[in-house]
């Protein structure tokens, strides 16, 4: 959850790391801080709760010239948000930062720590220090005082540990994100918990495996990995990076999350182009079902309401049976695998830990794992032994909108693939053109955001809401209530349409508010439900078919929508009118839209 960013090399090492922080805040928010070796002043520590400007302020007039450094921005699990419990963490000449959960820290600090290391913080990230520097003290390099350190925790975590006397960062992890930089024309190395932190500044990108340890000097021209023996190890993933600066721009707009809606038209017709007529159309030919007689789908949050649309594409286009999970209570629950089995695991990042959690428990049982993934190298890409990109491009705001979109249609094209559907000529024409077509209908959608923003503008200040929705818009009213809860911080909830009147009819009033998706599927018991909360004074927006004139008398508010020609593509286009009603309510509210409290954008503690 928490952002790491490490650099050593040229002499603008602390710029580096706290653009990489501002990239990465989205990852941590409750405080922020750095350590660098300053070329004037020695080793230096400044860090500050609270969102990343507020260090920034306390550095406006600190000389930062440094060619090491590395800095964090905290979401809190062990010890209040405090400018103590910040990181980094720093005894003599070494700092740490450290992203996940030590299982084991009050153990270590009673039986293994040195009895006068005196310890600043409630943290369990002081206690990797304090064994770091216990073992330093000991060894005879220092990254063999972390390996050494290392060995002794237990739980999923990463860790980057800088040495300010001998000129080195050396990080380790153990499922958590973890990924290495070399930009080899200028000789500056880097580590982050996230590549997209090291964008523009890093040629070469590494993932390293569990338990291998990175090596980042500036005696040394490349990074060098090494087992926990020292020995050097070829156990990473590399790959080149993306250059380009751009994808972590705002641009135009106020918020990321507006810019990430506003990319899904152009991300869909990409999508098509990669996966119908580019390279990519090789990987979904690998996807095939005739030895698949049922799919286990895994994921958490938005990911997983992008499964139950997946659950919907495989048991409608392959008749193959399906069953969506939520990955926290997955390997939980004793699962019973069957023979024939297929496991399909869906996650942007590729680093949530409840996910990758199922994933190994399934691995274990020899069933074959596919993955829909956005980060490509991530830990789940390496786990799975078959991978979709969803090819969301990078996705800065903690709610997500653009991933959701892609993980469904990338799902939608992997049924494709399962059923043979882009092996006959016409039927993958038919489904190029329903992609090109939702593409067109969400730009429009776009383009006429006005009345949306009205009625928004009207209902933030309401009671409650209640999404519903029935068949394939089902998932979708899940996710619409998701996205309000996160970024407006309103009671929401969503449900099946047919479920409201066994037991949460009773919630209904003049000031609880139904926003109801009435696609043209079951459009007449739809209309049936949304007549009972009518008849209780709620609330009705609906979301359905233009110039249908039932719905729009019963309506206080109305969205018509185009379905022609969509199909099982239409709970996508509904779940972009969920979006922009969700960013609206949120910016009425005057919310933190792209960092709402309390959520990090990637989930990689349990």
């Amino acid at each position: 959850m928490c952002g790491i960013v490490g650099h050593i090399g040229s002499d603008i090492s602390s710029d580096v790391v706290l653009e990489g922080l501002k990239r990465l805040e989205y990852r941590g928010y409750d405080s922020a801080g750095i350590s660098f070796l300053s070329n004037k002043n020695g080793l230096q520590l400044y860090k500050k709760t609270g969102k990343l400007e507020n260090l920034l302020e306390v550095l406006k007039d600190v000389e930062t010239t440094s060619n090491l450094c590395i800095g964090h921005t905290r979401w809190a699990t062990h010890g209040g948000v405090t400018d103590q419990n910040s990181h980094p963490h720093r005894h003599g000449n070494i700092s740490i930062v450290h992203n996940g959960i030590i299982e084991n820290a009050d153990e270590l600090k009673s039986e293994v720590v040195d009895k006068d290391f005196e310890f600043k913080s409630e943290t369990d990230s002081e206690v990797f220090l304090a064994l770091v520097s216990k073992y330093n003290s000991q060894s005879s390099s220092f990254k063999e005082a972390v390996a050494e350190a290392f060995k002794h925790v237990k739980g999923n975590s990463a860790f980057v540990a800088m040495n300010a006397e001998t000129k080195e960062i050396v990080a380790i992890k153990r499922s958590a994100p973890l990924a290495c930089g070399l930009n080899p024309k200028n000789n500056d190395k880097f580590v982050s918990s996230d590549p997209y932190a090291l964008v523009g500044y890093a040629s070469e990108i590494y993932f390293p495996d569990d338990e291998v340890l990175c090596h980042l000097s500036h005696d040394e021209k490349i990074i060098k990995f090494y087992d926990l023996n020292l020995k050097e190890s070829e156990k990473f993933q590399h790959q080149k990076a993306d250059t380009s600066s751009s994808s972590t721009d705002k641009g135009e707009f106020e918020h990321y999350m507006l810019k990430e809606i506003y990319e899904q038209p152009k991300l869909i017709q990409e999508l098509v182009q990669d996966y119908i007529h580019g390279k990519a159309a090789r990987h979904l030919a690998k996807v095939k079902s005739k030895e698949i007689d049922r799919f286990l789908i895994n994921a958490c949050g938005t990911a997983y309401y992008a499964g139950l649309l997946v659950v919907d594409y495989l048991e409608l286009i392959n008749k193959i049976q399906a069953s969506a999970y939520l990955s926290s209570e997955f390997r939980y629950r004793n699962p019973l695998f069957q023979k024939n089995d297929a496991a399909l695991f869906i996650s942007q990042s590729g680093e949530t830990a409840d996910t990758l959690a199922a994933a190994e428990l399934v691995k274990e049982n020899n069933i074959p794992i596919y993955s829909l993934v956005n980060v490509r190298g991530s830990t789940l890409y390496r786990l799975c032994d078959q991978n979709l990109l969803i090819k969301a491009g990078t996705e800065i705001g903690v709610a997500s909108t653009k991933a959701f979109t892609q993980m469904a249609l990338t799902g939608r094209l992997m049924a494709a693939s399962l059923g043979g559907e882009l092996d006959d000529e016409s039927k993958k024409k038919n489904l190029e053109k329903k992609f090109l077509l939702l593409s067109e209908r969400i730009n429009d959608l776009i383009s006429g955001v006005e009345k949306i923003k009205e009625i928004a503008e009207s209902l933030y200040n309401k009671k409650g809401y209640l999404f519903t929705g029935r068949g394939i818009y089902y998932p979708v009213a899940l996710e619409g209530a998701l996205k309000l809860k996160e970024i407006a911080y309103v009671h929401a909830e969503g449900y099946a349409s047919g479920e409201l009147k066994h037991g949460p009819i009773a919630l209904i009033d003049e000031e609880m508010v139904n926003i109801a998706v009435a696609g043209p599927e079951l459009l007449e018991k739809t209309i049936s439900n949304i007549q009972e909360v009518k008849a209780r004074k709620g609330i009705i927006v609906t979301i359905g078919p233009e110039n249908n004139k039932e719905l729009m008398k019963i309506s206080d508010y109305y969205i018509p929508l185009n379905f022609n020609g969509l199909d099982e593509l239409s709970p996508i286009y509904v779940n972009v009118v969920h979006q922009l009603l969700s960013y609206y309510m949120a910016k009425f509210k005057g919310n933190d839209i792209d960092q709402p409290r309390n959520l990090a954008k990637s989930v990689t503690v349990e």
